[in-house]
């Protein structure tokens, strides 16, 4: 763990919501859909912004989000995350404030995630530094094994549907993280993180999102330094460029024996007796 862990309130929100309902036959029932709820991000009580989000993991949430909008550098810099549901709001307190946060933030791109997300800044700014690393391996057994654990993993979309999933695996598959949020950019953010309060690194780890694989999405994942990015959902243009541009593996069109590997296509392994299964289930 970190040193100088920040102060965490724990107001995890409830994840669904039961509304009555009347379908095509006229029959009345009782079915959930996902929350969502406002959560107003204030930094040394200055307001920042307002993320919509299902509140699971509000405090990962604002800590990735500050993360990825590359406002804080180091989670040292925050005295304590502070939630409160009751005013819709968190209270983060940095320990020697943002230098030049108005310039900072000035600039606002609107991004195409879920629920419209933003970035602050250009898209492309400090990208060129990135630099993920060049012998990490992703074996076919592997992929496989990471898109089955997404099949069956109990989740808010299986009971409510309408939300995005991410997910953190290890090297080996091992499923290490898994958010829901009513916008990928939401949950991609609680993962960075919560991989921040656990002080671990990217270099060795695989991201998958059902969202599509946007530029923003790259970025998010190339920040994190995760040189691996999997999406059942297909990619953009830009999405494609910036992940040639920082080496990063991207996959999309994952869904069974299924995916289609777009960029550092160096880094997968394939294993021989799984390329003839595919071949023969062509």
């Amino acid at each position: 763990m970190p040193g100088n862990r920040p102060l965490l309130s724990n107001a995890a929100a409830p994840l669904t919501h039961e509304v009555d309902i009347l379908d095509e036959r006229g029959r009345v029932s009782t079915i959930h859909i996902p929350a969502e709820r406002p959560l107003t991000v204030y930094v040394d009580k200055r307001e920042l912004v307002t993320l919509m989000t299902l509140g699971g993991a509000p405090e990962a949430l604002t800590l990735g989000y500050l993360r990825n909008q590359r406002l804080v550098k180091s989670l040292e810099e925050i005295e304590s995350v502070q939630v409160d549901w009751a005013v819709e709001a968190v209270a983060v307190k940095t320990r020697n404030g943002i230098a030049n946060v108005e310039e900072r933030t000035a600039k606002r791109v609107v991004t195409t995630g879920c629920g419209q997300g933003s970035v602050f800044g250009g898209l492309m700014d400090e990208v060129d530094s990135i630099a993920l690393d060049p012998d990490a391996r992703l074996r076919q057994s592997t992929l496989y094994r990471i898109v089955d654990t997404i099949r069956t993993q109990q989740s808010i979309y299986k009971q409510a549907g309408s939300v995005h999933g991410c997910a953190l695996f290890s090297a080996d598959g091992d499923l290490i993280h898994f958010v829901e949020d009513v916008g990928r950019h939401n949950a991609v953010d609680a993962i960075a993180g919560k991989m921040w309060l656990d002080g671990m690194g990217g270099a060795d780890k695989v991201f998958y999102t059902t969202g599509r694989l946007t530029s923003e999405m790259v970025i998010k994942g190339a920040q994190m330094g995760i040189p691996f990015l999997l999406s059942r959902s297909g990619t953009t243009q830009m999405g494609h460029m910036v992940a040639e541009r920082v080496g990063m593996s991207l996959l999309a069109r994952c869904s069974g024996k299924h995916f289609l590997l777009l960029t550092g296509k160096e880094r997968m392994v394939f294993e021989p007796a799984l390329l003839e299964d595919a071949r023969r289930l062509a």
